[in-house]
């Protein structure tokens, strides 16, 4: 049954995570589909929760059983109050004011045929298997996307059945790939060579691909997807493009993904003959008998009405007896399959069998909507068929005295599902517990969910205490349980602590609005740690992880460390003593420390990802770096008048670049940012085209616009243009905000304002200097008129409120600091011909943009030649390009005449020579940018920074 399509507007804000993973055709079937969910334990609890979080069209809840005590151990919406209540009932309230948008009914009756036929996606958990069956086979015909899951104590079920020929639109979740090209042939087939070779061992036979971006084979862009064909020489074949113009530069192709069928069996079949997810033969033998031991529990549950007694060694027999005398699994082919029963396994199965727990329910309860969301979105495989997940480790080792089943029986509390598989005497241990939770984002709420319903801290002695310095945004509400639109802009901590106090008023939960690093170990410190039983880790960068693991490691505490990204997730446990300590992923942490080399990215990119780096690098020195520069001089003794040179250049560059003049009213901030955009995006481009003009050639008679090097072009402001508009109001909003002045969300009001305001001249646009050399330059031309109006300007200046430098905040789509990160990118890509990202590109986006090469200061005669030579021998690296600011200083593809020429210069008159100007007296450092033989144009490189 198709998902049928919504007319509601979709919230991007709100679920812009989740947009990133999923895409904009996804999210609107999401938000179209008919969910029927029965069973409204805590499994049931958490799948309902993740379903309205991420924004279903509706789901409609059945589960008629009045509430009791051991429903409070896992279910989080049900409380004292609700006991006797119906399930389903008790719980609808809370379900709906998690997402407003999410429609949440309630069916009473039994669940027929016909009312079957009203929903997209069916999940069972906690029924009869006789039930199960029943409505799994109405469904499978019907073509209904069905789901049953299941925990018992500490084992998990999970099935799934999305019909006969249910077909996957994208199968993983990876992005497509793309690479750049380095040439096409004008033939058939057609020979496309990518600039990196080594790409092309990405792309299979048959791989279809866009293309986009290309400059002179223009036929090829934006067409139907080709095929490729890999050539044994790297290269790749492509149709016929004899007829097509010549290909003269850059461009890029890009991976379209194919769609798979999938075929599910029914539910009576696959109980037979079951699917399982598995990594070995060992783990599918495992598999197979929980399957066995879930099969067991089902017919006991028949026989007796009722599931086993916690612990009750006559019940346990029982069911593996039961298990025993099931008929046989087959293999998919309907062969016996030859294997022993694990009876051992099934009997510690049914031990803890009667078990309701909090954490079982939240890992197969997020597993089960993920699924739901696959049948919905037909993104990403579905699993096939059966899953399995045990946590049996959990429970004493073999060989340990039985326990007393006095310990695990009932005491009319809400942890007596909990009881049923630890014991009470655990349950008093938990309570007296002191834990630190960092980070109260996505994990963190799960984790303080879940330690409010087992009872960590809730004790007398025991505690939770929260550290997150952050606040609530909007885009937090749709995967961070603990928060509700009322919350925004309050520090989470202190709304996490709120929330868990609610779910458990027994906890206690004290929040802490502090990061921990090195700047607050006055307040985490010895005292601090000496009162904490363990530490559980909800961060987001690998660099917040080693220190909280540093601090573990030194006071010897457990780590609980737990992350995420997209569908995929990880959790680790820490012990002193037990285990080794603490190690980033090697793969995550490269990705975390990703870097583009700053001459690419500030002068010739040619991805997506080098604009976004640029972007985020102007934020940053825009309303962040120099407000921070400006303060310092402010709250200095020594006045403007009597700085010395280097001083004043450097305080010269941040008025002009950014000041200019306060701006006192909303049209100024406009005016500036109007200026800016020039700066950016028309000015700056002409400047670079008349050091580098579009029919450069090198020596060795390669056009310096080939290969990666991608020609720019001026834009011409235009705002009816989205992207010219945002970038405007976005900015002149942070510039506002910079100087404590009201901003304005109108664009219509802009777009007037703007048709009255005359594009600034260069003459007028004081650039903000991208390198010393730039600075030098400028400098050079003040004359003493011109220093006397700087003097005046800083004088009018200093009387007046520090401004505030703002740093840079991701998850408020509100602030305009994605805004402007956006539209600057989109911006930049438009005028290098590059394909812009989307906006949910940005979102997974690192950067470490201040990294940089150091040369220490040598020898005053230090050569061109001894520079490169000391780069070689401490980096082992030949530089191939070496640039100060838009001059090139060095290039390995000149004669050998100029070069020689060059490398016999002190690095100081080479500057003087090709720029026409020495370096200031008093100037301490040069920053130049380089590339490397041997290495790709975006290899990431630091600039290097030139001691003098």
């Amino acid at each position: 049954m198709d998902v049928q399509e919504t007319s509601k507007l979709l919230d991007e804000e709100l679920y812009s995570r989740q947009l990133y993973v999923l895409g904009l055709p996804a999210m609107e079937r999401i938000q179209g589909a008919k969910v029927l969910l029965s069973g409204l334990q805590g499994l049931g609890a958490e799948i309902a929760k993740n379903l309205v979080l991420m924004g279903i069209g509706s789901l409609t809840l059945h589960d008629p059983h009045p509430t009791c005590w051991s429903d409070l151990a896992a279910q989080f919406f049900l409380s004292e109050q609700d006991l006797g209540r119906s399930r389903a009932e008790a719980s609808q309230e809370l379900l709906a004011k998690l997402n407003g948008a999410v429609q949440v009914c309630i069916h009473k009756g039994d669940i027929t045929e016909d009312l079957l036929l009203h929903f997209q996606v069916v999940v069972l958990t906690a029924l009869k298997l006789e039930e199960q069956l029943k409505v799994g086979s109405f469904c499978h015909k019907h073509g209904i996307c069905f789901l049953v899951a299941d925990t018992r104590g500490l084992v998990g079920q999970l099935f799934c059945d999305f019909g006969e020929n249910f077909t996957v639109q994208e199968p993983t979740e990876a992005e497509p790939l793309t690479a750049a090209i380095q040439h096409i042939s004008q033939g058939s087939p057609g020979i496309l060579t990518l600039r990196e070779q080594a790409d092309a061992h990405h792309f299979h036979n048959g791989d279809l691909v866009t293309f986009s971006g290309i400059e002179g084979m223009v036929e090829l862009n934006n067409c139907a997807p080709w095929p490729l064909r890999v050539r044994e020489d790297g290269t790749l074949e492509i149709e016929d493009t004899s007829t097509f113009s010549r290909y003269l530069r850059g461009g890029v192709i890009t991976e379209v993904k194919k769609s798979k069928t999938v075929s599910h069996e029914p539910l009576d079949v696959a109980l037979l003959q079951p699917r399982v997810v598995a990594q070995s033969s060992q783990e599918v033998h495992r598999a197979h008998c929980l399957h066995q031991a879930f099969r067991a529990l089902h017919k006991f549950q028949e026989l007796s009405g009722r599931r086993p007694q916690p612990w009750d060694p006559v019940d346990t027999e029982m069911v593996v007896d039961l298990a025993r005398a099931l008929e046989p699994l087959k293999g998919t082919e309907g062969e016996p399959l030859e294997e022993q029963l694990d009876e051992a396994l099934v009997r510690t199965v049914a031990l803890s069998s009667a078990g309701s727990l909090s954490p079982m329910a939240a890992m197969l309860g997020a597993v089960a909507a993920q699924e739901v969301l696959k049948a919905i979105s037909r993104k990403f495989m579905p699993l096939d068929q059966w899953l399995y997940f045990d946590a049996l480790d959990c429970l004493p080792e073999d060989g340990e005295s039985f326990p007393n089943p006095e310990d695990y029986a009932p005491r009319g509390c809400r942890y007596d599902g909990q009881i049923a598989v630890f014991g009470a005497h655990f349950q008093e241990r938990l309570s007296h517990q002191h834990y630190l939770l960092v980070g109260a984002g996505a994990i963190g709420c799960e984790l303080l969910k879940g330690f409010a319903l087992v009872g960590l801290g809730a004790g007398g002695s025991g505690g939770v205490t929260v550290a997150d310095m952050d606040h609530v945004e909007r885009s937090n509400l749709s995967r961070q349980f603990l928060f509700r639109p009322q919350d925004i802009g309050r520090l989470k901590a202190e709304v996490a602590a709120e929330a868990a106090h609610r779910l458990n008023s027994d906890l206690l939960v004290t929040p802490l609005p502090y990061q921990l690093d090195p700047t607050t170990e006055h307040i985490y410190g010895d005292n601090f740690f000496s009162s904490v039983d363990g530490v559980a880790a909800a961060l987001d960068s690998f660099q917040a992880r080693r220190y909280v693991a540093a601090r573990c490691t030194h006071y010897l505490k457990p780590l609980l460390e737990a992350g995420t990204k997209g569908t995929w997730g990880s959790a680790c446990v820490f012990v002193p003593h037990l285990t080794e300590g603490y190690r980033a992923p090697a793969s995550a942490a490269a990705s975390e420390d990703t870097s583009y080399p700053i001459c690419t990215v500030r002068h010739f990119p040619s991805t997506a990802e080098h604009t976004l780096q640029w972007a985020r690098d102007e934020f940053e020195g825009l309303f962040r770096l120099f407000a921070e520069t400006i303060n310092r001089h402010q709250q200095a003794l020594t006045p403007p008048a009597d700085l010395d040179g280097p001083q004043m250049l450097n305080l010269l560059q941040v008025v002009l670049g950014v000041l200019r003049e306060r701006p006192q009213t909303w049209r100024d901030c406009v005016v500036w940012a109007l200026g800016h955009w020039q700066l950016r995006f028309h000015y700056g481009i002409e400047q670079l085209l008349r050091h580098f003009p579009p029919d450069k050639v090198l020596e060795d008679g390669t056009p310096f616009w080939s290969g990666p090097k991608q020609c720019p072009q001026p834009l011409e402001f235009d705002a009816s243009q989205d992207m010219h508009l945002l970038f405007v109001l976005a900015a002149a909003n942070l510039y506002a905000q910079m100087h404590g002045l009201p901003g304005s969300q109108d664009q219509t009001a802009l777009k007037d304002l703007l048709q009255l305001l005359p594009l600034p001249d260069p003459q007028y646009l004081a650039p903000i200097f991208a390198s010393d050399l730039e600075l030098t330059l400028a400098s050079a031309e003040f004359g003493p008129e011109r220093l006397k109006k700087l003097h005046e300007a800083l004088e009018t200046w200093r009387m007046g409120a520090p401004l505030k430098p703002l740093m840079f905040e991701k998850d408020d789509d509100s602030n305009f600091h994605v805004d402007f990160v956006v539209a600057a990118a989109s911006l930049r890509a438009q005028n290098y011909g590059i394909p812009p990202a989307n906006r949910a590109k940005f979102h997974d986006l690192k950067w470490t943009c201040w990294d940089r090469l150091e040369v220490p200061a040598g020898q005053p005669m230090r050569t061109l030649e001894s520079l490169l030579a000391h780069l070689q021998e401490l980096h082992e690296l030949r530089v191939r390009m070496l640039l100060h600011g838009p001059a090139l200083l060095y290039s390995a593809g000149w004669s050998p005449e100029k070069r020689a020429h060059h490398l016999s210069l002190r690095v100081t008159d080479l500057v003087q020579q090709v720029t026409g100007r020495a370096p200031e007296p008093g100037q301490r450092v040069l920053v130049l940018e380089l590339s490397f033989e041997g290495e790709e144009e975006d290899t990431a490189f630091p600039p290097l920074h030139y001691e003098l």
